[in-house]
């Protein structure tokens, strides 16, 4: 059996690039979604993390980077996230349910991004803005795919529109939830998706 070869540990200097690069994209999620991607400036950005304006683009090309990295960045994880969780277990019931918990995670953790994405999106470049795409797209047939299995009977047309009426669902609610960390919300956001979805809760 072939051994894996351990990666080499982050040097502190690239340690420190990575931490302010994800500094910069945290940063950029809250001022974008507070003033819009137009209201907001380079110097801005530097301000929010204690760095001069030129001192981004040692990170970034630009604000339009700025903004293509956020947007693209979280599209590849929840693809990446979403694919895990349905590659965990074989039991259709079971990916669904675990793919709710997931994005109520998600939404919940990140309703700046949310609201970016919703505003934003045709502010990034034509070939960022069909990657954004595309990778929601592929999202989106991931739970087709599972929901599929939970009701065969059903055309996935219906499917796809149970799947976009639950994003609509989970990603509006943190904007407007005061609390959205207790516990109690993030299980009503479960039992309101599942039901929309067609699955009773466990």
């Amino acid at each position: 059996m072939q051994k894996s070869i351990p990666l080499p540990s982050p040097t502190p200097r690239s340690q420190a690039k990575a931490d302010r690069r994800n500094a910069l994209l945290s940063a950029a999620a809250t001022l974008f979604a507070r003033s819009g991607f137009n209201g907001v400036s380079i110097e801005d950005l530097g301000a929010a993390v204690g760095v001069s304006g030129p001192a981004v683009y040692r990170h970034f090309a630009g604000k339009q980077a700025v903004l293509a990295a956020l947007l693209v960045d979280v599209s590849e994880e929840l693809v990446a996230g979403g694919g895990a969780v349905v590659s965990a277990t074989t039991e259709p019931a079971a990916a669904l349910r675990d793919l709710v918990r997931f994005h109520v995670s998600f939404a919940l953790t990140n309703p700046d991004v949310i609201r970016v994405q919703d505003r934003d999106l045709d502010s990034l470049a034509e070939a960022d803005r069909h990657r954004v795409r595309a990778l929601q797209r592929e999202y989106v047939e991931l739970w087709v795919q599972v929901l599929h299995r939970v009701h065969p009977s059903v055309d996935e047309s219906q499917l796809r529109i149970r799947a976009h009426a639950t994003f609509g669902l989970l990603n509006s609610t943190p904007h407007s939830a005061r609390t959205p960390s207790q516990p109690a919300v993030r299980a009503l956001l479960e039992e309101m998706a599942l039901a929309a979805l067609g699955l009773p809760p466990a």
